[in-house]
C-alpha cells in the first residue's frame, strides 16, 4: 500500500508541475506575442521616420538649391552694377 501511496503522490506532484509549466508556457507565449506586436510597431515607426528623413533631406536640398539660386541672382545683379559703374567711368 505504501508503494501505491508514493506512486499516487508522485503522480499528483507531476500533475501540479505539469500545470505550472502549462501556465508558464501560456505566459511566455503571451510575452512573445506582446514582443512581436512591439517589434511590428517599432518597425512601422522606423519606416515612418526613415520616410520623414528622406522628405526632410529632399526639402533641405531644395531649400539650399533655392538659396544657391538666390545667391546666383545677387551675384549677377552685383556684376551688372559693376558693369554699369565701369561703363559710366568710361564716358
Amino acid at each position: 500500500m505504501q508503494v501505491l501511496d508514493d506512486l499516487s503522490q508522485n503522480v499528483h506532484l507531476l500533475l501540479e508541475r505539469y500545470e505550472a509549466l502549462q501556465q508558464e508556457n501560456a505566459s511566455l507565449r503571451e510575452d512573445i506575442e506582446r514582443q512581436r506586436d512591439e517589434l511590428i510597431r517599432t518597425h512601422s515607426e522606423l519606416q515612418s521616420l526613415q520616410q520623414q528623413n528622406r522628405r526632410l533631406a529632399m526639402a533641405g536640398a531644395m531649400s539650399s538649391a533655392e538659396g544657391s539660386e538666390q545667391a546666383q541672382k545677387r551675384i549677377n545683379a552685383l556684376i551688372a552694377q559693376v558693369d554699369r559703374a565701369i561703363a559710366a567711368l568710361k564716358k
